[in-house]
Order: structure tokens, then sequence, then C-alpha cells
């Protein structure tokens, strides 16, 4: 069910964009940082004044892997943005939010298995919330062509159960933690819409 709204508010984001996009105020991206850790990823982007732009990234992992290692997630992370020149062009500001849920275990990004924390031998199975600040840079590489790159940092609030590592493992518990930290790493391919 909460794919299904997911699914329907990004679909109805793009549309709503998309049908008022003109002049280099619509933008659709790709964050080659997620693509190398396999998770599927697409941002939009539309310019709401000369030096102000919404963007709205979604994020999805469905993948398990051997040992039932996996980094599973959706996570949605829309952000407003503040550029000193003008939209898509050269330093931006922004302030960003981010929700999702996860099911992670036995494994860090890259297949790379811990094997003196927790994060090995567990898994975790919940939802996150957060808000964080971040600065950019846009280049552009030709008529329609960018590239983009973004660091931002925030808090975010995790809310979990715990289990075995193993398939259909026990229930050991539930928790939450909080993390202040980065909360946003990107660099982007961005088409301009025209």
């Amino acid at each position: 069910m909460r794919k299904n709204f997911t699914i329907f508010m990004i679909t109805l984001f793009i549309a709503l964009l998309s049908g008022t996009a003109s002049a280099q105020r619509f933008a659709v991206k790709s964050n080659l940082l997620y693509d190398i850790t396999s998770t599927i990823n697409l941002g939009v982007e539309y310019k709401v004044a000369p030096r102000w732009t919404l963007e709205m990234s979604a994020n999805y992992n469905p993948w398990s892997f051997s040992d039932n290692k996996k980094m599973k997630l959706w996570m949605l992370q829309p952000e407003a943005r503040y550029w000193l020149c003008s939209g898509f062009s050269g330093h931006f500001f922004g302030a960003h939010l981010l929700g999702g849920e996860f099911n992670y275990g036995g494994m860090l990004p890259f297949g790379i298995t811990p094997s003196s924390s927790g994060l090995g031998s567990k898994r975790y199975q919940g939802w996150m919330a957060g808000a964080g600040i971040g600065y950019g840079y846009n280049w552009a590489l030709g008529k329609r062509w960018n590239l983009e790159a973004t660091l931002g940092v925030g808090y975010i609030h995790f809310g979990y159960d715990r289990f075995e590592c193993k398939t259909c493992g026990d229930e050991l518990g539930s928790g939450s933690k909080s993390y202040l930290g980065p909360t946003k790493a990107g660099i982007s391919l961005i088409y301009i819409i025209k």
C-alpha cells in the first residue's frame, strides 16, 4: 500500500511539473553515487523563480543478495534550493527533508560485510525521517546536459525492529536511533528539458 502511494505521489509530482514546464525551468536527473550502490533513483527539479528551484528525488533499492544480505529501501527527498546566480547554474544552497523505509542487514554498501559490528549479524527493518541543509555546484556540459555535485548534513531519526540475520530470523526487539551527520551526497547527471 505504501509503495503504491509513493509511486502515485511521484507520478503526480512529475505530471504537475511537466504540464507547466517552459524554457530552462524543468530538469530530470540521476544520482550516479546511488547508481553504483544499485539504487534506482530519479530526481526532478523545477525553477519557481530566477534564483529558486524545487527538487524531488525518489530512491528505490529492492535487491536481496546471497546469504540473506540486503540493503532494501525506498526514500523520498524534497529540497528547496537558492542559487547564487540563476537556476541550474553555479553555486546553490538547499534545505531538504527525507523519509522512507528500509530493510537492511548483513552488509555495508558495496557488499562489504563488517566482522566486528552488529551490522554483520543482525537485520534492521523500519522507517526514517529527517532534515538537513546542503551546498552544491552545477556545471553546464552542453546545451541540455549538466553535472552537479552536492553534499548535505542534518538530522535523521530511525525507528526499527531488529532480527537475526538469517532468513526468517527471530525478532530480537525494537529500538530507535538519532543520527547527526551527512544526510545527502550526490554527483548527478542532469538533462534540462527546454
